[in-house]
């Protein structure tokens, strides 16, 4: 059975709601236990410092946030869980990739120029209070996802551009270190977004956030706190005994993402039937309750001996570094970091002018689909692909031309470039499979 890895990392900012619970750490946990999923879970505390400038408070959210994923049901054993920080070799990855990474992509990134836009707004020099930190945000990213060859990074749509970085920084530094010997070191990750993630409202109706001051508590505070954090949802001022529409409130959202389909129609026919606000309110606490409360006591009992999670995350973190510091051995030797040996003899070459391959380039289109192309040393199309839903598919088909050459051609979902023979492509194909086995 073919198995999917899939990383995810959480920052170390804050704590965790109920909103994040429903929309993250529950479908993450239990995608984590299906067979064919090789999940991978870090705290991000080094994006951390990029926007926090707290020592206790970046400390309190490790601990806080550990505790809340083992205490929800994350099995350690199974997933690979670990502190982006306990891991060397993502920086020492990290400066690698910067290397190979174009300062003009990393101008285009989202986070950036928002904050070079509000600057600008401002009045202020576009530049004003941002740190290399923010700046190079999206190479830190692509190091953490390529460091463990994630196929899959379940992200949301404000993270995808960083996705496709990691994908054109993966490709970079393969085709530059990798094609002279046949190796590519890096998969190229894929975004995951999940278009029915449930995004539970807040107190107001709006998006549970803490920017809106409008969120359930997950574990602080204990039951108090997620009592008079649901007594305070605001509904509208129908009377007990009159009819009420649950469609479209908040209450009964927050209720649909903890009951099953029977008891969502009961709960709405009580209210048709005229259920009094305060009770309803009553019952959603309860429904919530009986499903957190046992997570609670482990994330209470957690907290009371944090030397439990500090082993559970070096275990985690000698998982992580089996698989990290061998490849970041090949990857320091393909660079020129090596042992001191007898340099080999330099190459003539005056006597042996470089051949100019075409080059393979992938890409995706506003059409959300995934595009490749042949072209010629001197930019001409060859090839042209048709629209692929994932980006791995069209991997696929570039991987089968480059060691099939022209006779992968007849099924190849490709068509000719402008004035181009189909000769020309052969040879081209032809170069690029000599190249590959050389």
């Amino acid at each position: 059975m073919p198995v999917t890895r899939v990383l995810t990392g959480i920052t170390t900012t804050g704590t965790l709601h109920l909103g994040n619970y429903v929309g993250a750490v529950r479908p993450c946990i239990e995608a984590s236990r299906r067979a064919d999923v090789d999940s991978f879970f870090f705290m991000a505390d080094y994006h951390a410092l990029i926007k926090c400038d707290e020592p206790a408070r970046i400390e309190a959210s490790r601990l806080q946030i550990a505790a809340t994923w083992i205490a929800a049901g994350l099995d350690t054993d199974r997933a690979t869980f670990y502190r982006q920080s306990d891991i060397p070799e993502i920086p020492e990855l990290t400066w690698l990739l910067t290397c190979v990474t174009g300062k003009g992509q990393m101008n285009r990134a989202h986070a950036y120029k928002a904050a070079t836009d509000a600057n600008t707004a401002a009045g202020e020099d576009a530049d004003a209070g941002i740190t290399m930190g923010l700046y190079c945000y999206p190479i830190l990213m692509a190091a953490d996802i390529l460091m463990f060859n994630a196929h899959v990074v379940p992200v949301g749509k404000d993270q995808v551009q960083h996705i496709e970085m990691a994908r054109d920084v993966a490709q970079r530094f393969n085709h530059l270190y990798g094609a002279a010997i046949g190796r590519e070191f890096f998969v190229l990750p894929e975004a995951q977004i999940d278009a029915e993630m449930e995004l539970l409202p807040g107190l107001d109706g709006r998006k549970m956030s803490k920017s809106y001051d409008n969120v359930i508590p997950l574990f602080e505070g204990g039951e108090k706190a997620l009592r008079d954090a649901i007594a305070r949802i605001v509904t509208d001022s129908r009377l007990p005994g009159e009819p009420k529409e649950p469609e479209g409130t908040a209450l009964i959202q927050i209720f649909d993402a903890f009951a099953t389909p029977e008891e969502r129609a009961a709960f709405r026919a009580e209210l048709r039937a005229g259920l009094a606000w305060g009770e309803a309110k009553q019952r959603l606490f309860e429904q919530i309750n009986r499903q957190i409360a046992p997570m609670r006591a482990r994330y209470d009992a957690l907290m009371a001996e944090p030397e439990k999670i500090e082993a559970i995350l070096q275990a985690g973190a000698a998982k992580a570094r089996a698989i990290a510091r061998p490849l970041l051995d090949e990857l320091r030797h393909a660079v020129g970091l090596r042992r001191f040996q007898a340099l080999a003899a330099p190459v003539d070459t005056a006597a042996k002018p470089k051949v100019q391959l075409p080059v393979f380039k992938q890409y995706r289109e506003a059409d959300n689909r995934f595009y490749f192309k042949l072209s010629a040393h001197d930019g001409r199309v060859l090839l042209q692909s048709q629209g692929f839903d994932g980006g791995r598919d069209a991997g696929a088909w570039v991987k089968r031309l480059k060691t099939e050459g022209a006779a992968a051609l007849d099924s190849a979902p490709v068509a000719l470039g402008e004035d181009v023979s189909p000769d020309e492509v052969a040879q081209a194909l032809a170069a690029l499979v000599a190249a590959e086995q050389a």
